[in-house]
């Protein structure tokens, strides 16, 4: 798939290196700008509408983190180009796609670049359709912890599971439960059923999807209505359970 890009960055040498790199290995990759500062990025963004934003995290009068703040709804995937490692974690929270360090790896931007265009090309084929899953349905049961025994649930009944601290959320039809379990721990419970991890805090019952919207990072839509963010690390993953 063709990818048009924006790339922000405030050193001219980085932007140079980059751009160069992008021409000779990444040939569907076209380069409609380039921007030096926060204020710059926002309106190449606005006027060229990208599908790939290669951002550098620090800059002047501002960072990547207060760009994307003032982008709430955006449909282009973002990279992060940067030489601090320990942005990497709110990297993912901002719903970046791909973490980049300096100097570039050719290897790893070939990687990112391919893994945006698997995801907007499945977000294209999928967005406002209603889903059909390429997977069974979730039969077996499994074993709740509590307090005073354990509970069997119909693995089924589940729509998602939700993190919260040590603890999680298991959503059914009418009522949550409340188990004294990580989110982990769930996700490595149900590995043998269609539940897929799409976010930090969320893992989904894949029968339960029925529409996939793009947006920040996406979020899919479930048959009780309940519409929860996707990650934009997760992406792939999740859209590689439909045609």
């Amino acid at each position: 798939m063709n990818l048009q890009a924006i790339i922000v960055e405030d050193e001219a040498n980085s932007r140079e290196i980059l751009r160069n790199y992008l021409e000779k290995y990444c040939k569907n990759v076209t380069l409609l700008g380039e921007a030096s500062t926060i204020k710059e990025g926002l309106q190449l963004i606005n006027d060229k509408q990208p599908d790939i934003v290669f951002l550098d995290v620090e800059m002047p009068f501002g960072n990547a983190f207060d760009l994307l703040d003032a982008l709430p709804e955006r449909t282009f995937e973002t990279v992060f180009v940067t030489a601090y490692n320990q942005y990497a974690m709110d990297a993912l929270n901002s719903h970046a796609a791909y973490y980049l360090m300096k100097p570039i790896n050719i290897d790893e931007l070939v990687k990112a670049v391919a893994y945006v265009a698997e995801v907007k090309e499945r977000e294209n084929a999928l967005e406002g359709r209603i889903l059909q899953p390429q997977v069974k349905k979730a039969e077996g049961k499994i074993t709740l912890p509590q307090q005073d025994g354990f509970q069997v649930l119909e693995v089924s009944d589940i729509y998602f599971c939700k993190a919260d601290d040590n603890y999680t959320e298991i959503y059914l039809e009418e009522r949550k439960i409340l188990v004294s379990k990580t989110l982990k721990y769930f996700e490595r419970a149900l590995s043998d059923f269609p539940f897929a991890r799409i976010h930090k805090s969320y893992l989904v019952n894949v029968n339960e999807i029925r529409k996939y919207k793009k947006g920040k990072g996406g979020s899919v839509v479930l048959s009780n209505g309940k519409e929860l963010s996707v990650s934009a690390s997760q992406k792939a993953n999740l859209l590689s359970y439909f045609k």
